[in-house]
């Protein structure tokens, strides 16, 4: 067994593979960023170290242009409001002028797609009827970018930003609201990502990236999306909004350059009362499905390739506020929500002006948008939906035997069909570590027994592609 101080570990790591010169980080880049715990556990297998991206998504994060989305955030700026309620037909001004060029943009890059590649792009929609801050019926659209997966096109991962924008008052559809930061930062990220990827060889699984609309009146858009994907029979594995990424500077001055939270729930929206207590009854509160697509961000997007760090954080959302993975995870889809590490409130939800006693600027401008830190949270989302897509699915069926008292844990699992499948490993932790610490390869099978007792640490199974992409690990609870 190795018992060696994890840091020196990481360091040794970012030495012979960034210095090698796969990918030259940025000079303030930290080595390989990721948890840190003081020392390895005691027992079976070997360290499990943070995934180094392969030369495909290297390239993918290499394309990511900071200009790009300069230039997209200028624009939607430039329609002066987006609000829900706004013109769904003036060409120049309103949600339906961001909405038609938003698709027209996305139609361009699908157009420019590498032969192979199905890529394509759909409006769609409904008439939202008056409800909550909507007075009057209006129409909620859509505009989504699908790349097509080559192996298991059912199996589907989804990014998504929100077009629409409000000020101070939600139902005030007049007056401006630049919406830079909130959200138009996270539009940008989902087409540029979509830019870049549509040239690529096609992924694995299915990869769709779009800008929603009503998440100011109610997250309208991204239920209606997350209905269809339910209604489709679409194996959503993965899903993420990215919501308000476009600034690292606080309101009290605070710059924090080089990290995003992604926010995580734990017991999952759709888990019955027996379920839910089934779950706590063997310590898995922590392990949801959302929590391990959170730990494998982590484990892929937290390096110096990224130059981010990816603060997990252990709920579903800000205090007083909601986004747009929560229909997701009410349609029982894992999903988790990337927010900026620290909020400045005078350029959300606001007016466009300066207080005259204070000075303050007020309103969610772009001059208040850092263009670079959005491209790096946009590798970060290009390092998490890439290795999801192009790694096996997470495994399913996964239990641990509880039938007879034993210091051995024996786990089994549905075998995966996959022709890209190589096997699967199994990775611990104790229990009051948050990442994986240790990982035991057990080879092509759908059942394995591990040297160590299950009453003292927490267990998962993960699948290995051939390609050596690995999809995040499944907790074993049959009966949550």
């Amino acid at each position: 067994m190795l018992h060696l101080p994890r840091a020196s570990i990481v360091l040794a790591l970012a030495v012979g593979v960034v210095g090698q010169g796969i990918l030259s980080p940025p000079p303030e880049s930290r080595a390989l960023q990721c948890v840190l715990t003081d020392a390895w556990p005691s027992g079976p297998g070997t360290p499990l170290l943070p995934q180094i991206p392969p030369a495909d998504l290297q390239s993918i994060m290499r394309q990511v242009n900071p200009a790009n989305i300069n230039a997209t955030i200028v624009k939607l700026v430039s329609f002066g409001t987006r609000n829900t309620l706004s013109s769904q037909t003036d060409p120049v001004r309103g949600i339906g002028a961001a909405r038609d060029w938003i698709a027209t943009q996305m139609r361009a890059y699908a157009a420019a797609a590498r032969a192979g590649t199905t890529a394509s792009v759909e409006v769609s929609g409904y008439e939202q009827q008056p409800a909550n801050s909507i007075p009057f019926a209006v129409n909620i659209s859509n505009v989504v970018g699908t790349i097509q997966g080559s192996e298991e096109p059912t199996r589907v991962y989804i990014i998504t930003g929100h077009y629409d924008s409000r000020n101070s008052n939600v139902t005030n559809f007049e007056d401006d609201a630049p919406g830079a930061d909130d959200d138009a930062s996270g539009v940008a990220v989902a087409m540029e990502l979509f830019r870049i990827m549509v040239k690529m060889a096609p992924p694995k699984a299915t990869i769709m990236l779009g800008a929603v609309a009503g998440e100011e009146q109610g997250l309208f858009g991204s239920g209606f999306f997350a209905k269809q994907m339910k209604a489709a029979g679409m194996d959503v594995q993965g899903m993420f909004t990215n919501d308000i990424v476009g600034s690292s500077k606080a309101d009290n001055g605070v710059v924090d350059a080089h990290s995003i939270r992604l926010f995580a729930q734990g017991i999952p929206s759709t888990a019955t009362l027996a379920q839910s207590q089934a779950r706590v009854s063997v310590g898995g509160e922590n392990d949801s499905p959302a929590r391990e697509l959170a730990r494998f961000v982590d484990s892929v997007a937290s390096n110096a390739f990224t130059d981010m760090t990816v603060r997990v954080i252990y709920r579903l959302d800000r205090f007083l506020r909601g986004g747009d993975h929560r229909p997701f995870l009410e349609q029982g889809f894992p999903a988790a929500r990337f927010t900026e590490p620290n909020e400045n409130f005078a350029h959300q939800h606001q007016n466009v002006r300066v207080d005259p006693t204070t000075g303050v600027q007020f309103g969610d401008l772009i001059e208040f948008c850092d263009m670079n830190y959005i491209a790096r949270v946009a590798r970060v989302n290009a390092a998490a939906i890439w290795s999801l897509a192009q790694a096996p699915g997470t495994p399913k069926g996964v239990s641990i035997d509880t039938s007879q008292l034993t210091n051995n844990s024996t786990l089994k699992w549905t075998a995966g069909s996959s022709t890209s499948l190589a096997g699967y490993e199994i990775v611990w932790r104790p229990t009051t570590a948050f990442s994986w610490q240790a990982v035991v390869p057990v080879g092509l099978v759908s059942q394995a027994t591990i040297a160590l007792s299950k009453d003292d640490a927490i267990f998962g199974v993960r699948a290995v592609g051939k390609n050596g992409y690995r999809s995040p690990a499944a907790y074993p609870c049959a009966n949550c």
